[in-house]
Parts: structure tokens; C-alpha cells; sequence
């Protein structure tokens, strides 16, 4: 599952959020990976008590919960805080798979992280390289999306972010925990819900759309790990 969530923030918001950020205090990215990754991290990211991570944080939560297709894709039960950072003079993270367990900060609850996502802060024309490279079943992957908009994939999945060589790749990133744990049983529930949701748009609720989003609600009561 590699989706494509536009406008996730407006426009002001990303010019309020990178006006914030530029006040910020930055540290080294290696302080929240484990040795293997400190190896291939070279980045700089905000503290996770930062009160500006927090605020902005919030404002992320608030927006992904309100948008229909991160809700449809990711089926999220519960979702770390996220995070910020900052790539830039050459900065890149290797290859590498996102760690299977995250703590809440703050809580002594932790997750597992089912799903992953970058939410762009930079315009495209802002920077060179800094694409992140997604490897799948389908093969390998280039993402560099437009300010506000977020990419949502599989937290199995084996991904870096390529050498930024000008100007400065900021983004906000995080990681939920599904409601169901199966990358490929989510991607059906999307596909199927996609489907019956254009179905009601031509047909109405007529009563194979009905008998559909029984099957899609019945298979999330099958498949759900609550």
C-alpha cells in the first residue's frame, strides 16, 4: 500500500507551520533510532518535548482524523505524536525499516507501528534530491509531493531519503497502529471501500451497495484487532 493523500494541510498552515520551524531548536536525528540506523541517519530533527512539535503535532492529529482517506487507508487505532525533520547539504537517511514498536512520549503506552507517513512541508521546487525511495512488492518507488500533502505505506517496508544537495527537505512524520495488523487485508478494506463509496455516488444506497458495506463491516469485525 503506497497511497497519495493531497492537501492534507492548507497552503497557510504550511506557511504558518515552516515560519514556526524556523524558530526552532534542531538536534541530530540519530537520537531517536537505534544503533543501526544511527549508521545510515544523517538529519536533524525537533526535539520530541519541543512545545512547537507538540502544537503542530496536534494540529496534524486533528487534520489526518478529519481526512476520509487517511481514515480509510490507514484504519488507525492509535497514532504517535509526530515528529519533525529536516534534511539538507547532503543530508540522507540509508535504507533501512521503520522499528516494529514506538513508545508514546509522554505516556508509558507504546504501539505498533502498522503504518507510515511523511506529511511534506517543502515545495518540490525548493530543494534537489531528497526523494523518498519506497521498495515494495511492486518494486522501488520515488516520492517528492507538494507541500501539505502526505504519503501513507506499509511500515514492513524497506525505504531511505535520498541526499538533499540544495535548499532544505522539511516534513513531519509518523507512524499509527492499525486496526488491522495485515498490510494486504488493509489495502482489500481501502480498495473495497473506495469501490462501494463510488458505487453510492452513481447508485445511491440502493441495495447492493447496502449488501456490500455489509461484507466491508463484517470483514473489519473479522480481521480488527482492537
Amino acid at each position: 500500500m503506497l497511497i497519495h493523500i493531497p492537501d492534507v494541510l492548507t497552503k497557510q498552515q504550511v506557511a504558518d507551520f515552516r515560519a514556526q520551524l524556523a524558530q526552532a531548536d534542531w538536534i541530530d536525528g540519530k537520537a531517536t533510532v537505534g544503533a543501526q540506523g544511527a549508521r545510515v541517519k544523517q538529519n536533524r530533527q525537533l526535539d520530541v518535548n519541543s512545545p512547537i512539535a507538540r502544537s503542530l503535532g496536534e494540529i496534524i492529529l486533528k487534520a489526518i482524523y478529519s481526512n476520509p482517506l487517511f481514515m480509510a487507508a490507514a484504519l488507525p487505532l492509535r497514532t504517535v505524536p509526530p515528529l519533525f525533520n529536516s534534511y539538507e547539504g547532503g543530508e540522507h537517511y540509508g535504507l533501512h525499516v521503520d522499528g516494529a514498536i514506538r513508545l508514546i512520549p509522554g505516556s508509558n503506552l507504546s504501539l505498533r507501528t502498522d503504518v507510515s507517513s511523511t506529511l511534506f512541508l517543502s515545495e518540490p521546487d525548493e530543494y534537489d534530491g531528497g526523494e523518498l525511495v519506497v521498495q515494495d512488492t511492486y518494486g522501488s518507488h520515488e516520492v517528492k509531493l507538494p507541500a501539505g500533502d502526505l504519503i501513507l505505506y506499509a511500515s514492513t517496508s524497506l525505504h531511505k531519503v535520498e541526499p538533499v544537495t540544495r535548499g532544505a527537505r522539511v516534513c513531519s512524520f509518523f507512524w499509527t497502529q492499525s486496526m488491522v495488523r495485515s498490510d494486504s487485508q488493509r489495502n482489500m478494506l481501502y480498495e473495497l471501500d473506495a469501490s462501494i463509496q463510488s458505487l453510492r455516488e452513481k447508485l445511491g444506497d440502493c441495495e447492493e451497495v447496502v449488501s456490500l458495506t455489509g461484507h466491508y463491516h463484517n470483514l473489519l469485525r473479522q480481521w480488527g484487532d482492537v
